[in-house]
């Protein structure tokens, strides 16, 4: 027993070797066991041929800046790359948020079993750190160095600077862990990367004459170290990689620990009934659950404010800035501000009452109820969209005329594209619990289509229609496309309804089984 006992606390390195292969085959065929694949099976192809375009993309930026450097007599070309590592970084960063899961949020199908929780979470790190997506930024490393270092300075220089990007990206790797986990703990906490990439670029600022010149000067020392052949950017990286990994570790553990003994559970709060809902019979019930949801569960309360606070940042600095003047900008705000409700709640829609399916099948057009009041809610909820981008009204670059035609569109053509979710969702999201819920981060590529066709075709179709007619033209064509959507809602809701009826035992399948 003794001895037992000691190899649960202290597995040896090759238990922790045959543990590592075991999670990390288990993650291979956690997406074919899903409830989902056969659904994701033709979108996984569009996102493979998306991502062949991104890593094609990748390499023309490799050659603009082999060919940039080339003619830049101030700096080598060693130091040139190296320059641009903050931007990487923050990109890198960016981009992790889409679709990556953090550690935490794949222990729960290993909590049970008899080993160390420290070992399954020292995993789970190891399988980030090895993962073949952080070698994504070499397509344009790569070429870069081929074209504008080997040559130059050798093989030994070459292989040096992709080492350093390597290990910055294995660091991001763990600065994504350790943020993502931690804004899930709270909004505030996005204060975090802000003031770091703020610190990052602090020479920018801090001269004199604030100049982007000064933060590449900075960042390219370490290209000429590495030049050089100095060994200590390595090691710097190597110290810090092992200090965020600790910190990671730590916080990993502590997060999965206090959801398992339900630390962070509160006493339900008073919520108002809502009863002069109750005058509107069934769809009032619904009106009133789906308010009482969002300001009761941590999970879709957050999603809200998140979406209010991203539509606020986006509004401001319309109105402020000539970032998003051009008209293809104007139009992808006017579509992202007024659809992000959509993409980030209505796209998911269906999985919190997963929670709860069973007594929602119990009594006939229960979920077409449901429906309507979910797009009611949603479609009332556009004023706050509205409200929020007047500023941008009042600094003269929109008009209300836009604001009317985004906000119809929105909630007649785009909320007709999300509310088709309902057909294809049957993965139940947990309402309160983050770290350890059995699905984790979905990987449903049917809603990262959906979410893409309502942000981007939109966007391109309406630039393309002012190049032909003039913007009160194409403003008002809107308003009356997406009254047709509205005016009929309620016949493509009876049809989605109809649909997931047909579909019914496998949705209670889908969703049971991802309680």
């Amino acid at each position: 027993m003794n001895n037992a006992a000691s190899n649960y606390l202290q597995p040896t390195l090759r238990d922790r070797f045959d543990l590592f292969k075991m999670i990390r085959r288990h993650r291979k065929l956690a997406e074919k066991r899903s409830i989902s694949y056969e659904q994701n099976k033709a979108a996984k192809v569009l996102v493979v041929i998306a991502s062949v375009f991104v890593l094609v993309y990748l390499g023309f930026i490799a050659v603009m800046l082999s060919l940039l450097a080339n003619e830049t007599k101030s700096i080598t070309t060693v130091e040139f790359i190296c320059a641009l590592s903050p931007f990487v970084l923050i990109i890198d960063f960016g981009f992790r948020f889409i679709a990556q899961e953090i550690p935490a949020q794949l222990i729960k199908p290993y909590i049970i079993l008899p080993i160390s929780r420290y070992t399954c979470i020292d995993n789970f790190i190891g399988t980030s750190l090895l993962s073949t997506t952080n070698f994504t930024w070499f397509t344009m490393l790569v070429p870069y160095i081929l074209m504008s270092v080997l040559f130059s300075f050798g093989l030994a220089t070459s292989l040096g600077v992709l080492l350093f990007y390597w290990l910055l990206i294995l660091i991001n790797t763990q600065w994504y862990h350790i943020a993502r986990t931690l804004i899930n703990d709270s909004m505030l906490w996005w204060l975090l990367p802000l003031g770091v990439y703020g610190l990052m670029a602090m020479p920018w600022y801090v001269n004199a004459h604030p100049s982007i010149e000064h933060l590449f000067t900075f960042y390219a020392k370490i290209g000429t170290a590495i030049g050089d052949g100095s060994l200590l950017p390595y090691i710097g990286l190597l110290l810090f990689l092992g200090i965020l990994v600790m910190i990671n570790r730590k916080i990993q553990y502590v997060h999965v620990m206090s959801e398992l003994m339900n630390k962070n559970q509160k006493k339900l709060k008073l919520v108002n009934n809502f009863s002069f809902f109750e005058r509107y019979g069934e769809i009032g019930h619904y009106l009133q659950l789906e308010i009482k949801q969002i300001l009761r569960n941590k999970n879709p309360r957050k999603s809200f404010i998140a979406a209010i606070s991203l539509i606020l940042v986006f509004s401001l600095v319309s109105s402020f800035s000539n970032v998003y003047d051009n008209p293809f900008m104007m139009s992808f705000i006017g579509c992202y501000n007024f659809v992000i409700f959509g993409a980030m709640i209505i796209i998911r829609i269906m999985s919190n009452e997963g929670n709860y399916i069973d007594g929602l099948m119990v009594h006939k057009e229960n979920i077409y109820s449901l429906l309507r009041a979910k797009y009611i809610f949603y479609s009332v909820i556009l004023i706050l969209p509205f409200l929020l981008m007047l500023p941008t009204v009042f600094a003269g670059k929109w008009t209300i005329l836009m604001l009317l035609a985004y906000a119809t569109f929105t909630a007649g053509f785009q909320y007709f594209i999300l509310f088709q979710m309902a057909v294809f969702n049957k993965r139940t999201q947990p309402m309160n619990s983050k770290y350890i819920n059995k699905g984790g981060i979905e990987n449903n590529y049917i809603q990262m289509i959906a979410s893409m066709t309502c942000l981007f075709l939109p966007t391109l179709i309406i630039t393309i229609l002012h190049s032909f007619a003039s913007g009160q033209v194409v403003y008002i064509s809107m308003i009356i496309f997406g009254s047709c959507f509205i005016v009929t809602s309620n016949l493509w809701l009876r049809n989605i309804y109809n649909r997931m009826m047909r579909k019914r035992y496998s949705l209670l399948e889908g969703f049971q089984s991802t309680r």
